[in-house]
């Protein structure tokens, strides 16, 4: 018998659907690259034939990752609408991870003439496809999210920043009774994180019976399928050095040291500069300052007195000479720190007048202040002496510092932040002992906390160094800008 179209229309469908490739490109019409096909069959076959085998999906940032996730789901809930089953997906945060997450499979499901008018939100947490349906979970630790049951599939998406505990109590046991096949997607950061922990095991398993488990894309791999991608990264790596740990992590997907010396031998020799320490400004040059100031209670002064070896006992000014230069066609500072000044255990209020004169005597146009704690009080007085125009009072806070740190090492990778010549003087032996003593750790959400150990001396020449790259930024308007700086979130470590 001479099979109808319709009969043709059916077998068609079923070799698409025998195949996730087929259906990325036939279905959905946006066909993934190699480097993403092959996790996604080796996803799937564990799926429908009941593997539960436990995968690792790491891909450079921006590669496709969630693309490859959302089709993946797209997919099995196509597969499963009729029998019927549950697909559960958890991100270490529901706004915005799991909400991207849904707006993406979303749009996929109304792109598939399969699909499209016959999926369903429901309940705010739950996409529904005839009898299949997905549950999207918060994976953060004070969310409630025990009892259900994945069926089809387990994915954790971000698992580097998905505490294990969590996982392994309320995530991992969901897909028990029925042997579900899981899935841990991210990125590289440190080695005592669930998804390297989970990487490890993956590898110790191959080993043992050839099944690849482990799929890692770094971006060089990403790029020889998409060069626009490649010349993006380059870029990227350009600007902030291949040292960077963002870099490291993001990009060459790097597990990183979770604590360690905040700035290498390398960096420090790109820090070092040549030109001579300047007592007073040259006439025709640009001027910037970071003020970082001493956290001594101003109203006991005894106790000030007694707190020499505290680490907050010393304000420090640092001042910078400022130029400007193309780096990938945009117009990025280059700051050579040519002088400091440091006060021990001198009162906020004493230092105004002085604080006033040097800083109109350098003609600053830019001044970042710390104004934490009882430093408002000092960079309000200074926005009121020389106008806000000038004056940009920084909040140290947890994130902001993070952000602060990540642009240092941003501007020294690049060789745009450079230091006078060492004159043997005090201030300038300070820097460098601050510089070579301090710690960088790192923490879930790419968080860097990085400081001089109280125990090991002070780091307040550091810290304004880090200001002043700061106060660069507004020294000027600038054509783009690279990692913001939040200065207003999360407390200084």
């Amino acid at each position: 018998m001479v099979p109808t179209a319709l009969t043709q229309r059916e077998q068609g469908l079923r070799a698409i659907l025998a195949d996730p490739r087929r259906f990325s490109q036939h279905v959905i019409g946006l066909p993934l690259r190699p480097y993403q096909t092959e996790p996604l069959t080796a996803i799937v076959d564990s799926a429908l034939n009941r593997r539960g085998l436990t995968f690792t999906v790491m891909m450079s940032r921006q590669a496709g990752k969630n693309e490859l996730s959302a089709q993946l789901e797209a997919y099995l809930l196509t597969l499963f609408h009729r029998r019927g089953g549950q697909i559960v997906k958890a991100a270490p945060t529901f706004k915005p991870q799991i909400v991207n997450s849904m707006l993406r499979l979303q749009g996929i499901l109304e792109t598939s003439e399969l699909t499209r008018g016959r999926w369903a939100p429901q309940w705010g947490y739950t996409i529904r496809v005839g009898r299949a349906r997905i549950l999207f979970f918060s994976a953060g630790p004070d969310s409630q999210i025990v009892g259900a049951t994945a069926s089809l599939l387990l994915e954790i998406d971000e698992a580097q920043d998905v505490d294990e505990a969590k996982y392994l109590k309320d995530l991992r046991p969901m897909g028990a009774s029925t042997n579900v096949t899981t899935v841990l997607y991210g990125t590289a950061w440190t080695a005592d994180t669930l998804l390297e922990h989970q990487r490890q095991e993956n590898l110790r398993l191959e080993a043992l019976d050839g099944i690849r488990r482990d799929f890692v894309y770094p971006w060089h791999t990403v790029a020889e399928a998409n060069p626009d991608y490649g010349r993006f990264v380059q870029a990227e790596i350009d600007r902030m050095g291949e040292a960077h740990p963002l870099v490291r992590t993001q990009y060459l997907l790097d597990v990183l040291d979770s604590t360690g010396r905040f700035l290498s031998e390398t960096q420090l020799a790109q820090l070092r500069g040549a030109h001579p320490r300047l007592r007073t400004p040259e006439p025709n040059e640009i001027y910037v300052a970071g003020l970082d100031l001493a956290g001594a209670d101003e109203d006991d002064p005894e106790n000030a007195l007694q707190a020499i070896e505290s680490r907050r006992d010393l304000t420090s000014l640092t001042l910078a000479r400022v130029t400007w230069v193309d780096q990938l066609r945009v117009k990025e500072p280059n700051i050579e720190i040519v002088h400091q000044v440091r006060w021990l255990n001198v009162r906020h209020r004493d230092l105004f007048a002085e604080l006033v004169s040097l800083l109109k005597l350098w003609r600053c146009t830019s001044i970042t202040v710390d104004a934490s704690g009882i430093g408002a009080g000092v960079a309000s007085f200074l926005v009121g002496a020389l106008g806000a125009e000038k004056v940009h009072p920084f909040v140290f806070r947890a994130v902001s510092k993070s952000d602060l740190g990540y642009q240092l090492l941003t501007t020294v990778n690049s060789g745009r932040l450079s230091t006078y010549a060492d004159d043997g003087s005090v201030e300038s032996t300070e820097l460098w002992t601050q510089a070579r003593l301090a710690k960088s750790q790192l923490h879930t959400n790419q968080r860097l906390s990085w400081q001089v150990d109280e125990r090991d001396g002070h780091d307040d020449a550091l810290v304004s160094a880090a200001l002043t790259v700061e106060a660069a930024q507004h020294s000027r308007p600038r054509v783009a800008t690279g990692r913001p700086v939040n200065r207003t979130t999360s407390a200084k470590a």
